[in-house]
């Protein structure tokens, strides 16, 4: 696949998969005979992988450490499956607190009218006083 259908395939700009191709992020793209990138299978998945570690949170940093060990060989797979874990973590965190302020503006949203009333009560025992 050219760099075009894969920008298409992920929703990905071709500025980013050419970025993540310049940080080493995924192995060499090999092109045809007219300079044109070459996506395989292969290279597929690795734009898919980088995909989710991004939307996982992860910096580019942290991607490349893993890329990188994983270029190395299957020793370091306890080191890369630790990465992963670490993430999941941290993801986990903000998830939490994106329930604990989904659940804040529900409530804000249940007691919307009851609010509203109390400002108006308020404003209302406020210009009594004049």
């Amino acid at each position: 696949m050219t760099i075009n259908e894969i920008s298409k395939k992920f929703s990905l700009s071709k500025d980013t998969l050419r970025y993540w191709e310049k940080e080493k992020l995924i192995p060499t793209v090999k092109r045809d005979k007219n300079g044109y990138r070459v996506y395989e299978t292969k290279e597929q998945n690795w734009v898919f992988y980088i995909m989710v570690l991004r939307k996982a949170g992860m910096s580019i940093k942290k991607i490349k450490k893993f890329v990188n060990l994983y270029m190395k060989d299957s020793s370091t797979a306890e080191i890369r499956k630790h990465l992963l874990i670490v993430q999941r973590s941290q993801l986990n965190k903000e998830i939490i607190n994106i329930k604990k302020t989904v659940n804040y503006l529900d409530y804000k949203i249940d007691h919307f009218d009851d609010q509203l009333l109390s400002f108006e009560k308020e404003k209302l025992a406020y210009e009594k006083r004049i």
